[in-house]
């Protein structure tokens, strides 16, 4: 992997880590245009990484509070959504990089994905706030983070739709979809790790330099989509990435035919 391209899978995984049009689809995508053969797991990872610092440094009240008081019921709420998923990528194990290294499922993918946007942009504002969230909503909305193991499937898109779609507000909705990032990305990267050592590292074959280019343009631009994507939130405009999904998944089917 060249430099250049770290750069723009690194732009590509900080805008889409929040905007919800699923950021593993679209590596997936442009690690396929760049004929990157490998499914680049471990770069996959680090560059989420680099997502995770706008999200500690946005929600920073947030998680110092669990920091210096860790066992207050927010924190039993992140710990309950995050089960789902955990318990998908233990299962799945080795067949996850078999996911992440074929892209001929994400026009079906995306499609969904846009399909979630659209049903969340219709449902009406919820009343209930982060005092009324209940352990039925943090499992509903793991179980949709879980789901958006699959690359194509939103993460921030499927969780904040479980959210709204449970009677959360938007902002809360976001809020805790956000915060579910944190051991979500932080877990898969602990978990790569790992498999990378019992396999003698082998599976480190992008570079270091590639990997931390690709980590801080990942960063840069996380700040700007997070923000980006509580404004769109709140407006109700999420159908506007709905629309750009289809247009993709159409794209791509297009493609997949003639090529």
């Amino acid at each position: 992997m060249s430099i250049l391209e770290a750069v723009i899978l690194g732009v590509v995984q900080g805008l889409t880590e929040f905007l919800p049009v699923s950021s593993s689809g679209h590596l997936i995508m442009f690690q396929a245009f760049f004929g990157i053969e490998e499914p680049a797991m471990m770069f996959n990872i680090v560059v989420h990484l680099g997502t995770l610092i706008p999200v500690l440094t946005v929600y920073r009240k947030e998680v110092f509070a669990i920091a210096f008081r860790p066992l207050q019921r927010y924190t039993y709420l992140i710990l309950l959504g995050t089960l789902p998923a955990a318990a998908v990528a233990l299962l799945l194990g080795d067949n996850i990089d078999m996911l992440f290294g074929n892209p001929e499922f994400l026009p079906v993918t995306f499609l969904i994905t846009a399909l979630l946007l659209i049903y969340a942009d219709t449902r009406p504002e919820g009343r209930r706030r982060k005092k009324d969230m209940s352990y039925r909503d943090s499992l509903i909305i793991g179980c949709a983070q879980a789901v958006a193991i699959l690359p194509g499937i939103s993460r921030s898109g499927s969780t904040i739709t479980a959210g709204i779609a449970s009677g959360l507000n938007r902002d809360t909705a976001a809020r805790y979809s956000f915060m579910l990032s944190i051991p979500a990305i932080s877990g898969g990267l602990t978990l790569e790790l790992f498999r990378m050592y019992a396999s003698d590292g082998t599976g480190a074959s992008i570079g270091l330099l590639p990997t931390f280019v690709g980590f801080i343009t990942a960063m840069f631009t996380g700040f700007l989509a997070i923000n980006m994507l509580l404004s769109i939130i709140r407006r109700r405009r999420l159908r506007v990435f709905a629309y750009y999904l289809m247009i993709l998944s159409a794209a791509l089917i297009v493609i997949n035919i003639v090529f």
